[in-house]
């Protein structure tokens, strides 16, 4: 059946041929799974997991190798701090839909206060339309509705890592909406989070992420969703722990 996603399939590329010895990312076993199973995505595609799991190495590297730059920004972005990418997008070959929309946006929640910095010295085509927002005036999450806003549109591949960092409660919502959109225009989303709300995106695939490598669970089977829940049903039991400890 054809499709017309962006991005189909995360295969290994054809030529990788293994470790090379400064590849650590195959050391992640999410990351193993996905170099040797593959990894079929969806118009909505959510992975949730602990710190370390890999899951932004995987959004990075998907971001990476459909050609956004590595710490956030469109395709060809060329924003760049200090590199810390793993290498891991130039090992993966992606299987893209016939006729899927070319654009896409990459939302790499920790290095967004450079990147601001970046879009103003960088304007770009934005000399001759309307002025670049000033992301630096604005509040850590209106900043990034703000950016959301204004650079997922149109129909592509938009990847977001952590964006719950910047969010209360209602501006996930709001984001959850938004992304709720998107897909139903016909974008495709891929998404990182510690969030519970946004990982409860309709009609998303929810990928757990961790030393089992990727496993589709529903929302409700979710450790995080498990963990939550029992922390706002009796606080005390985890404080208990956490601060008699």
């Amino acid at each position: 059946m054809r499709s017309a996603l962006p991005v189909v399939r995360v295969e290994a590329a054809p030529d990788d041929d293994g470790p090379t010895g400064h590849d650590w990312f195959r050391e992640v076993p999410a990351v193993a799974q996905v170099l040797v199973e593959g990894w079929d995505l969806s118009a909505a595609t959510v992975l949730v997991g602990d710190n370390g799991a890999g899951k932004s190495t995987l959004v990075e590297a998907v971001a990476g190798a459909y050609g956004m730059g590595a710490e956030g920004g469109a395709i060809g972005s060329r924003h760049s701090t200090r590199r810390t990418e793993s290498g891991l997008a130039d090992r993966l070959h992606l299987l893209r839909g016939v006729g899927s929309p070319r654009r896409g946006y990459f939302l790499r929640a920790e290095t967004m206060h450079s990147f601001y910095t970046y879009l103003e010295e960088n304007p770009g085509s934005r000399r001759a339309g309307p002025p670049e927002p000033q992301f630096h005036e604005m509040s850590h999450g209106e900043s990034f509705l703000t950016l959301i806003g204004d650079r997922m549109r149109f129909p592509g591949l938009y990847v977001l890592d952590e964006p719950e960092s910047a969010l209360s409660f209602t501006g996930c919502l709001t984001l959850l909406q938004h992304l709720h959109d998107l897909v139903r225009d016909g974008s495709q989303v891929l998404l990182s989070t510690h969030s519970p709300l946004l990982a409860a995106l309709p009609g998303a695939t929810v990928w757990e992420v961790g030393d089992h490598g990727l496993r589709r669970t529903a929302w409700e089977d979710l450790e995080l969703v498990a963990r939550w829940r029992g922390f706002l049903d009796a606080p005390e039991r985890y404080l208990r722990h956490v601060l008699d400890g």
